[in-house]
């Protein structure tokens, strides 16, 4: 299983380029076929009005850690079978 990295533009580290690998590799993530199943955490967190930003009451104010509701929606967000150690044949 693997899941996509959240927005976290406002964090001191945050630049249009680390936005760009960002999109780069959630987009492999998404598509790449590497994995059997995907959490999208970033489509959980973000913003529709800025969706380089995690959602405000989703954050805990530092602008990449989620709050305690905010890992609940992560938390919701992974489906309990993708989980199962199984190997799914191609």
């Amino acid at each position: 299983m693997g899941a996509t990295i959240g927005p976290f533009k406002g964090w001191y580290e945050w630049d249009p380029a680390a936005e760009a690998v960002r999109q780069e590799v959630n987009a492999f993530i998404r598509t790449g076929g590497e994995f059997d199943a995907v959490a999208d955490f970033d489509r959980v967190l973000r913003s529709p009005y800025d969706p380089e930003r995690m959602l405000p009451f989703l954050d805990n104010g530092d602008h990449i850690h989620p709050n305690d509701t905010g890992m609940q929606a992560l938390a919701d967000a992974v489906r309990l079978p993708d989980l199962s150690c199984e190997r799914r044949a191609p």
